[in-house]
């Protein structure tokens, strides 16, 4: 398992990253949980991220439980806060003051943690001052609470902004989570040059967009069942936007490709954004142990520009790219 730098900041962290959305608390039973992550442990991923609304909490206590055998300074451990939780009344949410402070202890208190090595801004709050925000994260840190900063899916212009104040406040925002992968590259035209200008990296979600480009969903076929396609909980939801036939028929033209590489295309897909080198990570979830063993052989590829071409040639218009999707609520979600 390789590491990055995690921005500018001397914090090395591995380039796949273990993440429970939509599975910790929810998909899957916690014994088959705790495997997974014991999985991604004995695959030399030391990385975890993981968000105070994933479960409405269920999927901190579930990860703290998995590493509560482990020794801590071994491990880096990333949590979020901005969407609903607990009984999600009006401040629950958001990034006021009291949300982060509110948001940072209970996330430890499930972890069943001291410190999280990075706290991240889930969103961007159009309803609250970005000073405050930005102060409180700084009395965060100042507090030991947690040892860096990171945003996710801010735009250019917000990231300049934090930043600015982020130092003024005696820190600095060390990264950005943003969904990313080789049919979603909404960030490559801004969010990606302002990141680099700005000491940050991209510690990148989905990049196997939903595992559309697994290549297990067949055009003109029904998906599988027990996919996230299916998955009426919420996996469902987020995969429809690729669930298109000239899509999923673009998709399967990415198999030769990874042949050539010795790769699945679900490696192929991990192993694209890893060609980033604004990409820190990328994160990747499980809903069984033997996900995590195949993920991890993604790290290390080295993709030949000949064959980006192509991919880039196969995919095609399929591919989104427009900055303006990158999009916080303009008002908090209750």
């Amino acid at each position: 398992m390789d590491y990055r730098f995690l921005g500018a900041s001397g914090l090395k962290i591995t380039e796949i990253t273990y993440g429970n959305w939509l599975t910790h608390g929810s998909q899957v039973e916690n014994d088959v949980a705790t495997q997974c992550v014991q999985a991604a442990l004995d695959a030399g991923i030391t990385t975890f991220d993981t968000a105070d609304a994933y479960a409405n909490g269920a999927a901190e206590e579930v990860l703290g439980a998995a590493l509560k055998s482990q020794r801590r300074e071994s491990l880096e451990v990333f949590t979020k806060v901005y969407w609903p939780v607990g009984p999600k009344g009006p401040n629950d949410t958001g990034l006021s003051r009291k949300h982060i402070m509110e948001g940072i202890n209970g996330s430890l208190r499930r972890l069943g943690m001291d410190y999280v090595d990075l706290y991240q801004a889930h969103r961007y709050d159009h309803q609250t001052p970005l000073e405050e925000t930005i102060q409180a994260f700084a009395d965060v840190v100042r507090a030991g609470k947690a040892l860096y900063i990171g945003v996710s899916e801010w735009s250019a212009d917000q990231l300049r902004e934090g930043q600015r104040l982020a130092k003024a406040a005696g820190f600095s925002l060390v990264s950005n989570q943003p969904q990313y992968s080789a049919l979603w590259r909404v960030i490559e035209d801004q969010v990606v040059p302002a990141s680099k200008e700005l000491g940050m990296s991209q510690v990148v979600w989905s990049p196997m967009a939903q595992g559309v480009l697994s290549g297990k969903y067949k055009p003109g076929q029904p998906a599988p069942a027990g996919s996230r396609a299916t998955d009426e909980k919420g996996g469902q939801k987020t995969i429809e936007r690729f669930m298109d036939d000239t899509v999923l028929e673009r998709v399967q033209q990415l198999q030769p490709i990874a042949d050539e590489l010795g790769l699945k295309m679900s490696q192929l897909a991990i192993a694209w954004v890893l060609q980033n080198p604004n990409v820190a990570t990328a994160l990747v979830g499980a809903s069984r142990p033997e996900q995590v063993a195949e993920n991890v052989k993604a790290s290390g590829v080295r993709i030949p520009d000949e064959l980006l071409t192509r991919i880039d040639e196969a995919l095609g218009d399929s591919v989104v790219r427009d900055p303006a999707k990158t999009v916080s609520p303009e008002v908090r979600p209750a």
